[in-house]
């Protein structure tokens, strides 16, 4: 599945363990979503910190990045190796 084709009230897990639901129908590298970690809030999340997504027959499935995202998320990237190191 491609990360624009993720739609409101879709649940998932984060990368960090933490759970999610996507609260909005955008496209792109940020997404609205309620994280239930050690407090429930809600905020924006980088879809390529999304490690899996419940479907709704209830399989687990992972995300896909499109080539524009792909190159967004690698500028990204560099540009927290720049300010932070590795």
């Amino acid at each position: 599945m491609l990360q624009n084709d993720m739609k409101k009230g879709q649940k998932g897990r984060l990368n960090n363990g933490w759970n999610f639901r996507i609260e909005d129908n955008k496209k792109g590298n940020i997404r609205m979503a309620t994280v239930y970690g050690l407090h429930t809030e809600m905020g924006s999340i980088y879809t390529k910190d999304i490690a899996w997504l419940v479907m709704e027959d209830g399989s687990i499935e992972r995300l896909e990045q499109t080539d524009k995202q792909k190159k967004q998320s690698a500028k990204t990237a560099d540009l927290m190796r720049q300010l932070f190191g590795d």
